[in-house]
């Protein structure tokens, strides 16, 4: 059906849409006179199906030409024809591509909702309500985009920067070479421009094309059309709003400031080793558990200075005839036991008895 080659096309009436009272949108749709794209995009909405069909089924591009049949007859279409027939401008660049990328940059800010530039390969929800409708404008009735039309490609972006900063184009070519694009096979253009060909077609001498059809109210902009675009916008803007989780922030780690000049000191994995002389610690301990406490002898109070010539000389734990030796075997089993950390007696064992070491045995 040729009604796919216009499902999405955007037709403007610009006496309708200026006399809105929305300074935005009536800055845009000037701005779009001033460009030279409304004798393209205004011109009369006349759709002959049975032609389109027979047109997009037998073109071809002939050394820059468009060459088709319709209705039997063949049809030619040249550049030159293509621009007269719309009044499209021929001076200024001829690809969009050549627009400079200061202009560009100008353009992101300006169409932004925020102020901030937009990024292309985002969403048109970055930009404000009357620059969307133009994004809309330019991928379905200028690029004729294939898709989705929510994001923002570099080309439809570089359609609208002509457009909003006044870059002076070659429309002519430009749209001229959009179609050769459409028409030839193995490119991602959609069918389109059916109202313009539809124009084109009903010029040519000799051709009876047979009755019209009626090209779709709703796809044409008037003030009522862009009224209800608005409300739409604003109603999911609004929905969007209510199902949106809040965010919610996350804890800030407390982290104490480190000086930059003091060096970081790394960890280092200690791993326990087993002590090499555990086997002469487990004889030890047995040495520990059969010897036998001393008995601390507790010291006698110091009498007063003046008595002192009246009390005995105090007694000496080591006398002086004993072997030095075996003092020094005595005190080295103290200084062990009082290394060691106690040691733990199970129930079930009998208590050891603890008796009295006396420093005068001579074994000792």
């Amino acid at each position: 059906m040729a009604s796919s080659f216009y499902s999405n096309t955007q037709h403007i009436d610009f006496a309708s849409v200026l006399a809105m009272n929305d300074p935005g949108m009536v800055s845009m749709f000037q701005a779009l006179i001033a460009s030279g794209l409304e004798g393209f995009l205004g011109c009369t909405t006349v759709v002959y199906e049975t032609a389109l069909v027979d047109f997009f089924e037998n073109v071809s591009v002939r050394d820059g030409v468009i060459i088709s049949t319709a209705v039997g007859q063949l049809v030619e279409i040249s550049e030159e024809w293509f621009a007269e027939m719309f009044e499209l401008p021929v001076d200024g660049l001829a690809d969009v591509s050549e627009i400079p990328k200061d202009k560009i940059f100008d353009a992101s800010s300006i169409v932004s909702m925020t102020g901030d530039p937009v990024i292309l390969s985002g969403l048109k929800s970055q930009m404000k309500i009357h620059y969307r409708l133009l994004c809309d404008i330019m991928a379905k009735s200028i690029s004729v985009k294939a898709g989705s039309f929510n994001a923002i490609t570099v080309e439809k972006f570089s359609l609208m920067t002509a457009v909003v900063c006044k870059v002076k184009m070659n429309w002519g070519r430009v749209l001229f070479g959009i179609l050769k694009m459409m028409v030839t096979s193995g490119t991602k253009k959609a069918k389109g421009f059916a109202i313009q060909i539809s124009l084109l077609l009903a010029n040519v001498p000799n051709l009876e094309l047979g009755e019209s059809s009626e090209f779709p109210s709703s796809n044409i902009l008037t003030k009522k059309t862009v009224h209800r675009y608005i409300a739409v916008i604003d109603k999911s803007g609004a929905q969007d709003a209510d199902v949106a989780p809040k965010a919610t922030k996350a804890p800030k780690k407390c982290t104490a400031a480190v000086p930059a000049d003091v060096p970081v000191v790394k960890r280092k994995r200690t791993t326990k080793k087993k002590d090499s002389s555990s086997k002469d610690n487990l004889e030890l301990m047995a040495v520990a558990q059969e010897a036998v406490p001393i008995q601390m002898i507790e010291g006698s109070t110091a009498p007063a200075a003046d008595d002192t010539a009246d009390q005995p000389a105090a007694v000496d734990a080591f006398p002086a005839d004993r072997p030095a030796e075996e003092i020094e075997s005595v005190e080295r089993v103290v200084e062990q036991l009082a290394a060691e950390p106690a040691v733990q007696v199970p129930a079930e064992e009998p208590a050891v008895e603890v008796s009295r070491v006396n420093f005068d045995d001579p074994e000792l």
